[in-house]
């Protein structure tokens, strides 16, 4: 990760200084196309300004832009012409500004505020009229128009990004709608297994169990038989993991088939009626629990009692549940026999794998609670935190319980979908192993947990072409994008709407009223008006300079300017013709530069 923000950074640096130099060459070319300029403040200044501005434009584009500006600004002081090549970084910055800044209202007081300073270096500086079409026309299009492009190209990214992410959407979910319906294929294949091969195995297990009590058999008969009923007793067993696999995998419902309206009590009175010594308690304020905490605490006791059942038939069980004001807390404790091996005739030590206490684990685990299952002193604890608010957190794998010194880990035996405890027998009594009940069970499944109705999408949910925060989404996104392409063609109608006319009547202004150098020469002093009118422009210049207008002239005459050349930016020689009444008395040249 560290690399990766490194790299990031390196290519910043790298995309800043290609514009600082861009930036730069531009700055260079108006220095050395300039008549006169001056090496600190029109070459080093600027580029001392780009090197801070570039930067900045990353944090803080607008005071990027604030900076450039101050350098067109500074250009509208220059006495020869108003334009200046720093109007293309000012450009440059804009467009930064809009695609790097979401907000439209700071970016347009920025801009505003721009065009004011401009305005106001204008009215300060007394001047020309070319020069305030520059900072009305010029400078608010270079601030406004590529602004409104970035905010443009930004909302096209936005766009471009909603729907490549509503595309991984839509890819995921197809995803778990092929993951569904690869579980369902395999709930499939474990209720055709269930169906068949179970119901011949136990049909198989019964037959060998008749026959080892024929009275015809010798003794090597019936422990050959005995030696088979174990082997498939083996094979049943490997098969109810096998199916448990296909149709319960990790994360699954592992609390189908439990009875909807069973209680902890009635779990208890049915152990109790069967022989087993339970002794039990419940202490604290029972307070109403929802649905699904109270199926898992049913779980858990149910699951405890049946592996101490199994592993430890005839020890006494001690269950407590005791209620807090947030949560309830269930312990089972089992004594663990003290003679060695298997306390159920024909079990091998190490022969369960855990698999209940492993789907226990990840039941309370989705229900927000803790599960411990250890040894202790001779005892065997399964206890169990269930908050009575649920708190779903993600399924982790589950460690393998852990198992008491010598014994084989605590296994249900229950067939899948069986929920009551396995009856225990008189010792001594060999009894085959219960494979019938996967031949008789019913196929048909309970309904899911609410746990795991809200993990699983339902089929309306995933035939669904879009998700409703997608589609939402998307729509905004569109819509922005939408009106951010209106005001980015807008705008520039609007513009030039109300610039086009100005400039146009001041061009036509200053285009009517020049005088071409070589009918300048043609004009003789104390020809009249009339005899010289061919040789005259439409009209005279009406914006001459202060100093020209302050210029000595002859007594008693009337003096017309006119414009030396066509330039429309650039500050051009001005004609005066001094008249006494229709008769040319003087004319001269006026600089374009102040004396």
């Amino acid at each position: 990760m560290l690399h990766a923000r490194t790299t990031s950074a390196g290519s910043a640096r790298a995309a800043d200084a290609a514009l600082w130099a861009a930036l730069a060459a531009t700055t260079g070319y108006g220095f050395h196309d300039a008549a006169t300029a001056s090496l600190t403040t029109d070459l080093l200044l600027p580029l001392a300004v780009l090197a801070v501005a570039v930067p900045w434009s990353r944090h803080r584009p607008a005071a990027a832009v604030v900076l450039v500006n101050g350098l067109c600004a500074v250009g509208l002081a220059d006495p020869a012409t108003p334009g200046n090549t720093h109007v293309l970084p000012l450009a440059a910055l804009s467009f930064l500004l809009g695609s790097r800044v979401a907000a439209a209202r700071s970016p347009l007081l920025v801009l505003a505020g721009c065009s004011a300073v401009n305005l106001a270096t204008c009215a300060v500086l007394r001047a020309h009229p070319v020069w305030w079409f520059y900072a009305m026309s010029v400078l608010p299009a270079a601030l406004l128009l590529p602004w409104l492009m970035g905010r443009h190209w930004r909302g096209r990214r936005q766009l471009v990004r909603e729907g490549w992410r509503l595309a991984r959407s839509l890819e995921d979910r197809q995803h778990l709608v092929a993951e569904r319906a690869r579980l369902t294929e395999r709930a499939g294949i474990a209720a055709d297994m269930h169906d068949s091969l179970g119901h011949a195995l136990s049909l198989v297990a019964l037959r060998a169990g008749a026959l080892e009590l024929s009275p015809d058999l010798t003794d090597r008969d019936r422990a050959d038989l005995a030696e088979l009923r174990g082997t498939i007793a083996d094979a049943v067993e490997q098969l109810r993991d096998t199916v448990a696999v296909l149709h319960d995998p990790p994360g699954g419902n592992t609390g189908a088939g439990l009875p909807v309206n069973d209680t902890v009590e009635d779990l208890l009175s049915r152990a109790v009626a069967s022989g087993v010594p339970v002794r039990w308690e419940r202490r604290g304020a029972e307070s109403p629990l929802s649905p699904l905490i109270a199926r898992g605490m049913y779980r858990v006791v149910q699951e405890a009692l049946t592996n101490a059942v199994k592993h430890a038939p005839g020890c006494p069980i001690s269950v407590r549940i005791t209620h807090e004001p947030s949560r309830t807390h269930v312990s089972v404790m089992n004594a663990v026999p003290s003679a060695g091996g298997s306390a159920r005739t024909g079990a091998r030590p190490g022969r369960g794998v855990g698999r209940g206490l492993i789907g226990l684990h990840e039941r309370v685990a989705v229900l927000g609670g803790s599960l411990r299952t250890e040894p202790d002193a001779g005892r065997f604890h399964v206890t169990a935190v269930l908050p009575h608010q649920t708190t779903p957190r993600p399924r982790t794998p589950t460690p393998e319980p852990v198992t008491a010194p010598g014994r084989p880990t605590q296994e249900p035996v229950t067939a899948p979908g069986t929920p009551t405890p396995e009856p225990v027998t008189a010792p001594g009594k060999p009894t085959p192993e219960p494979v019938t009940a996967i031949g008789t069970q019913d196929r048909a499944q309970a309904p899911a947990s609410p746990s795991e109705a809200t993990l699983t999408p339902g089929p309306d949910t995933a035939s669904a072409p879009f998700p409703p925060e997608s589609a939402k989404r998307l729509a905004s996104v569109r819509g922005e994008a939408r009106r951010r392409s209106a005001v980015a063609f807008v705008a520039p109608v609007v513009a030039a709407v109300f610039f086009v006319p100005s400039a146009a009547y001041l061009a036509w202004q200053l285009t009517t009223s020049v005088l071409p150098p070589s009918h300048f020469d043609e004009l003789s002093v104390g020809r009249p008006r009339a005899e010289l009118a061919p040789l005259l422009p439409a009209r005279a210049y009406p914006y001459p300079p202060d100093h020209a207008r302050s210029a000595p002239r002859p007594p008693g005459t009337r003096c017309e300017f006119y414009r030396s050349g066509r330039d429309l930016l650039g500050d051009v020689d001005l004609y005066r013709l001094c008249w006494y009444g229709d008769t040319l008395s003087a004319k001269d040249t006026l600089r374009a530069r102040r004396p």
